[in-house]
C-alpha cells in the first residue's frame, strides 16, 4: 500500500513539475503555428515572403535571449534551489505570453507594436533558456534507480501535450472562423488561452518540493564560482550544444514549421496541416518514454547514434517523396517517421546530458548547451527553411537542414565516448 502511495505521489511530482514545460512549449508553438497572421498584423509588408520571414525572425530571436537565461537563471537556480527557480521562470514566461496577446497590430500603434512582440519573445527565451534544464534536472535528482532515462522522458512529453493541445485548438478555430476572422483577431484566441493557464500552473508548482540531492547538497557555488566552473568546462558544453542540435532542428521541423510548410510550399489545408501536426506530437509523446526508457536497459549511446544515422540517410529521399505528389497521408507518413527518430534520440540524450554535467552546476551546465543548440540552431528553423525555399526552389530543402543537424550530434556522439563511460558508471546523479 505505501509502494502504491509512493508512486501516486511521484507521479504528481512529475505532473506539477512539467506543467511549466508545457506552457513554454505552448507559448513557442502558439506563435510558429499563427506566424502568418502575427506578421500580417505586426510586421506587415507588400511582400508577403518578407511578413513572414519578419515574423519567423522574431520568433527565432527569442532563442538568443536563452543562453542569457541559462546562464543567469540556470545560476540562481543551481544556487537557490530546483522549486524557487521553477517558480521564477514561470512568472517570466506569463508576462511574455500575455504581451504578445493583448498587443494592438502596427495599424493601431505603429512601431511600437512590433517593439513590444519583439521584448515579449525575447523575456519568453529568457526564461525558456533554464526551463527545460531545470525540469530535466529536477527530474533526474527525484528519478528511481535505472528509471532516469524514463523519468527525463516526460520533460520532452509535458511539451509535445503541448503541442497536441495547440493543434486541437486551431483545429478547432478553422471550424468556428472563417479564414478572414482568424487573420484579424482568431490568431489572439490561443493565446489569450495560454493566459488564463498561467494562475492553475502556478497553483500546481507553489508545491514542488525541493529535491533530496540539491538539500544534502553542503556547498552551494555563487554567480562567479558557477562561471568559472562552466569555464573551466568548456569542451564538456560545446558536446553537449552538439548532441542537442539534432533534438532542436527535428523537433521545431515536425513541429513549429510544419503548417507553414504544408500551407505554404505543399499547398495543403490549413486544417489538415494541423491535424498532422496533432498526429506528430502523439507519436512524439509515444517514442519519448520508450526511448528513455530503451536507453536505461542498453545505455545511451546506441541511440545517440543509430538516430542520427537514420535521420541522414533518410530524411531528403523522404522529403522529396513528399513533394514529388503532395498530400495530407504522404505528409503525415513523412513527418511520422521523423517524429521516431526525434523521440528515440532524445529520449537518450536528456538524460545523458543530466549525467555528464558537473554536480555543482548541472542546471546551468545543462541549460547552456542546450540553449546554444537553439539559439544557433533549432529556433531559426522555421526562418531557415522558409529562406532554403526561397532561394533553391527546393520543396525538399527543409530534410537538408534537419540532416545537418542530425550529422553534428552524431560527430558528438562519437567525440563524447568517454563521457558515455562515466555515465554509464552512474548509478545515481548526486
Amino acid at each position: 500500500m505505501a509502494d502504491n502511495g509512493q508512486r501516486i505521489e511521484r507521479i504528481k511530482t512529475v505532473m506539477r513539475v512539467t506543467t511549466g514545460n508545457f506552457l513554454e512549449m505552448y507559448d513557442f508553438i502558439v506563435y510558429s503555428y499563427y506566424a502568418k497572421y502575427i506578421g500580417q498584423v505586426f510586421f506587415p509588408s507588400v511582400s508577403e515572403f518578407a511578413s513572414l520571414m519578419a515574423s519567423f525572425l522574431t520568433f527565432g530571436v527569442g532563442f538568443l535571449m536563452r543562453p542569457v537565461g541559462a546562464l543567469v537563471l540556470g545560476a540562481y537556480i543551481d544556487r537557490h534551489g530546483r522549486s524557487k527557480g521553477l517558480i521564477l521562470t514561470l512568472g517570466l514566461m506569463a508576462v511574455g505570453i500575455c504581451a504578445i496577446a493583448v498587443t494592438p497590430g502596427y495599424n493601431q500603434i505603429g512601431v511600437l507594436a512590433p517593439i513590444i512582440v519583439v521584448c515579449g519573445r525575447l523575456l519568453q527565451g529568457l526564461s525558456a533558456g533554464v526551463e527545460l534544464g531545470g525540469v530535466s534536472v529536477y527530474l533526474a535528482e527525484i528519478a528511481t534507480p535505472g528509471n532516469r532515462g524514463f523519468y527525463c522522458s516526460w520533460q520532452s512529453g509535458s511539451q509535445q501535450v503541448a503541442v497536441m493541445f495547440t493543434a486541437i485548438i486551431g483545429v478547432s478555430l478553422t471550424f468556428a472562423l472563417t479564414a478572414q476572422q482568424l487573420a484579424e483577431w482568431g490568431w489572439r484566441i490561443p493565446m489569450i488561452i495560454g493566459c488564463a493557464i498561467v494562475p492553475l500552473i502556478f497553483w500546481l508548482r507553489r508545491s514542488l518540493k525541493e529535491t533530496k540531492v540539491f538539500s544534502s547538497r553542503k556547498h552551494h557555488p555563487k554567480g562567479r564560482e558557477i562561471l568559472r566552473i562552466l569555464a573551466s568546462n568548456w569542451r564538456l558544453a560545446f558536446i553537449g550544444m552538439m548532441l542537442s542540435t539534432m533534438t532542436t532542428t527535428a523537433f521545431y521541423t515536425i513541429t513549429a514549421y510544419t503548417p507553414t510548410y504544408g500551407h505554404e510550399a505543399l499547398n495543403l489545408a490549413v486544417r489538415d496541416n494541423l491535424i498532422v501536426t496533432l498526429c506528430v506530437g502523439l507519436s512524439n509523446f509515444i517514442w519519448l518514454p520508450i526511448g528513455g526508457a530503451i536507453s536505461d536497459r542498453i545505455g545511451r549511446r546506441p541511440l545517440l547514434i543509430l538516430m542520427p544515422l537514420l535521420a541522414i540517410l533518410t530524411a531528403y529521399p523522404a522529403m522529396l517523396w513528399l513533394v514529388a505528389a503532395p498530400s495530407f497521408g504522404k505528409l503525415l507518413l513523412v513527418l511520422l517517421w521523423f517524429s521516431f527518430f526525434y523521440g528515440a534520440y532524445n529520449g537518450a540524450m536528456i538524460p545523458f546530458l543530466t549525467e555528464i554535467m558537473p554536480p555543482e552546476v548541472r542546471t546551468a551546465g545543462f541549460s547552456l548547451a542546450y540553449s546554444l543548440a537553439t539559439a544557433i540552431f533549432g529556433g531559426f528553423t522555421p526562418a531557415v527553411c522558409v529562406w532554403l525555399i526561397e532561394v533553391s526552389g527546393n520543396r525538399a530543402s527543409p530534410a537538408l537542414w534537419l540532416s545537418s543537424g542530425a550529422a553534428i550530434s552524431l560527430i558528438a556522439a562519437f567525440l563524447s565516448w568517454r563521457l558515455a563511460e562515466k555515465a554509464r558508471s552512474l548509478d545515481t546523479i548526486s
